[in-house]
């Protein structure tokens, strides 16, 4: 049974979690300005609750993406960091894939789809199906919300749902969709213990964040030749 550290920071909700002894705990808080002051107590807080240390743990895992650019860099680098210092393993865990686990454990479903807002009138998504363990049905993709296109009956899930509601209203998937949820460090750590147990840990070197959108900002010329291109 594997003690798993776990750290979620994708989005405007921070979030830590610790699985031991078969139970996760967690704590979080929202405002994406202090993920990197916040991220810390809470580890220790959790830590301490379990009256074990970093070194207790048998890894690190971590929300990589996708999510705010910002956001992702935060959680690979204090995860990184920990690592480093304690000589511990990482699991870079999809945070798409985090939104599905918490929603099948919400209502059982079995086919997901996985809805973050990526700002910038785009969405991040992915469809998986749970079939004993997790499949990726449709791998995380960038799109606008008129691009996302599931396969087949799915529950859908994620804050992007509620960003581009009128885009998703006439969906048959959208009405019993889960549109708040933001990825968590508990489905993190959940997730993290399956891949431990897999043997998918790496060196904390080897871990990245996973980033969908290459360049976070437009020039001024691309953006006036989108809004051009927009008003033709």
């Amino acid at each position: 049974m594997s003690t798993i550290l776990a750290i979620e920071t994708s989005s405007e909700l921070a979030s830590a979690a610790l699985l031991h002894n078969d139970v996760c705990s967690s704590r979080q808080t929202a405002g994406v300005s202090t993920h990197s002051q916040s991220i810390l107590p809470m580890v220790q807080a959790l830590l301490q609750d379990a009256g074990i240390s970093l070194r207790d743990c048998d890894a690190i895992a971590f929300g990589a993406g996708p999510g705010s650019f910002t956001g992702v860099r935060t959680a690979c680098g204090i995860a990184q960091g920990l690592a480093y210092g304690a000589d511990k393993p990482l699991l870079p865990t999809v945070t798409l894939l985090a939104l599905a686990q918490a929603c099948r454990e919400q209502t059982g479903a079995n086919d997901v789809l996985a809805v973050l807002d990526a700002r910038m009138g785009e969405v991040y998504w992915a469809q998986y199906r749970f079939d004993v363990t997790w499949q990726v049905v449709i791998a995380p993709t960038l799109s606008s919300a008129a691009d996302v296109q599931p396969q087949g009956e799915v529950v859908a899930c994620g804050n992007g749902l509620q960003a581009y509601a009128a885009d998703f209203a006439a969906r048959p998937f959208f009405a019993a969709a889960l549109k708040d949820m933001l990825p968590q460090a508990t489905q993190i750590a959940r997730l993290g213990a399956i891949a431990y147990a897999q043997g998918l840990a790496v060196v904390a070197s080897a871990a990245e964040p996973l980033y969908l959108r290459n360049k976070v900002a437009l020039t001024t010329m691309e953006r006036l030749e989108k809004a051009a291109k927009e008003a033709a």
